[in-house]
């Protein structure tokens, strides 16, 4: 890995979650010196993230940073959360990194690997047959937000809050569903962020899952969006789970990712 990389891992984050933001009815994006905000404002939290602008020295540049966002997502009732790398931290911060997090109210929830691929590797099995259908009206929104919620275990009416809005699925996303039988097991986003092909939303339920559905249906959302926009280049953020499918698929780790979350203040 390089820091090149590394700091192109952290504005792919922040650009995804930008565009979803503003694909939103009710989404705004602040963008300050210390600290960038992509506001769904929306109840589930992750929709509702901040990222640091540029990498923090000191324990007081943190501070700052985590307060401003406390700051304006104290204005409304839902919850938020913060994405740190450790990597965008001086080595003296890094280990006080969680007790300031922790003093403001957020805890650690999810750990993701920022990953990146110049080409996508031939498949080292035969995919699955699935009807790949591209997400384009409401039937398709519902069913992302559907899957996704199913998959962090977030109640359906939460992820369609968050998922379903026709403005996240614009010209800077082609999505997709697989169905087998019918039935929709999976979803893919590739997003177009700075020249970049950015996977998100990729998500299986339980019963679809050990069939090689996520991987193919990966796939065809990136050739879809190599053939749209004439880019190669992929970067996605992992989970541990899916980690080492993307690892088989070309896709090389570059730096690690950690969400913390607040809770809402009704709880």
């Amino acid at each position: 890995m390089s820091r090149a990389e590394i700091d192109e891992s952290h504005a792919q984050f922040r650009g995804a979650w930008r565009l979803f933001a503003l694909g939103l009815p009710g989404g705004t994006v602040v963008e300050r010196a210390e600290v960038f905000i992509t506001a769904g404002h929306v109840s589930w939290s992750l929709m509702n993230m901040a990222f640091l602008s540029k990498p923090a020295e000191t324990e007081a540049d943190l501070e700052r940073a985590v307060d401003l966002a406390a700051r304006y997502f104290e204005q409304g009732p839902h919850g938020w959360a913060f994405t740190l790398t450790a990597d965008w931290l001086s080595p003296a911060l890094r280990p006080q990194a969680d007790a300031v997090l922790a003093s403001r109210g957020l805890k650690p929830g999810m750990f993701m690997t920022g990953m990146v691929a110049d080409r996508l590797l031939a498949p080292v099995r035969p995919p699955p047959t699935l009807d790949v259908r591209p997400v384009r009206d409401a039937w398709g929104y519902n069913v992302v937000a559907d899957v996704n919620a199913a998959c962090y275990d977030m109640p359906q009416v939460l992820g369609r809050e968050a998922l379903a809005a026709p403005g996240i699925y614009g010209p800077e996303c082609r999505a997709f569903v697989g169905c087998h039988d019918g039935a929709p097991g999976t979803t893919t986003a590739a997003l177009r962020v700075d020249g970049v092909i950015y996977i998100a939303l990729v998500a299986t339920l339980a019963e679809h899952r050990r069939r090689g559905c996520a991987e193919a249906v990966l796939r065809h959302a990136h050739t879809e969006a190599k053939r749209a926009w004439g880019l190669e280049r992929t970067v996605l953020h992992a989970t541990p789970a899916g980690a080492p499918i993307y690892r088989r698929m070309g896709y090389r780790d570059v730096t690690g990712f950690v969400t913390y979350f607040a809770p809402p203040k009704s709880t």
